[in-house]
């Protein structure tokens, strides 16, 4: 199949689109959730990243954010990333809170002692069962799409607000503990 592109406007109209979507999605955050979730992020001894597919992906930016802040992170899988234990918390996106490689990771990362952090479409999920804290993101999962929430393709409003979400609670803390810019990028490793 031969692809065209857009019509004039088409990528403004996107563009308004999607902004509006997730403008829409971060408001409908239940802010004590994210409260919730930034302290246990600065309580952790150790903070994992998590996540499959595109949502797993995101995570990698994210985990590069809280290492700025001078937090001992790591993306679970990786092959540096120490055992998990007690005073640990697991970051675990699932838009249905039923991906299986996830949940997996979280019942083992619970009885090694860890605290969860879950990010999901659905409160009733076997995710949200196994968090400390279950931040509900308004978005359709990308097996039940839902035109009145997104039009846009499979589970892009849920990885986009996840990503900002996270963003977000990184620069909470970053304000609150008015750490310098400088001291931040001094962190960021620099191979040029």
């Amino acid at each position: 199949m031969e692809l065209k592109p857009p019509e004039p406007g088409g990528v403004s109209s996107a563009i308004h689109t999607i902004s509006g979507e997730i403008t829409g999605a971060l408001r409908a955050l239940d802010v004590s959730d994210c409260q919730s979730a930034a302290g246990l992020i600065v309580s952790a001894r150790r903070l994992y990243f998590t996540g499959a597919g595109r949502s797993g992906i995101g995570m990698g930016m994210n985990a590069m954010r809280f290492m700025h802040l001078g937090l001992a992170v790591h993306l679970i899988g990786e092959p540096t990333a120490p055992a998990i234990g007690p005073g640990d918390v697991v970051v675990a996106p699932s838009g249905s809170g039923t991906t299986e490689s996830v949940l997996s990771i979280v019942r083992k990362a619970r009885s090694a002692g860890a605290r969860i952090v879950a990010l999901t479409t659905s409160e009733d999920s076997p995710l949200s069962a196994l968090a400390d804290v279950s931040i509900i993101v308004a978005a359709a999962g990308k097996q039940n799409p839902d035109a009145a929430t997104t039009v846009q393709y499979a589970g892009s409003l849920f990885e986009q607000t996840v990503v900002l979400t996270l963003d977000s609670l990184f620069h909470a803390i970053w304000q609150a503990n008015e750490i310098v810019t400088n001291v931040l990028w001094a962190r960021h490793a620099n191979w040029e």
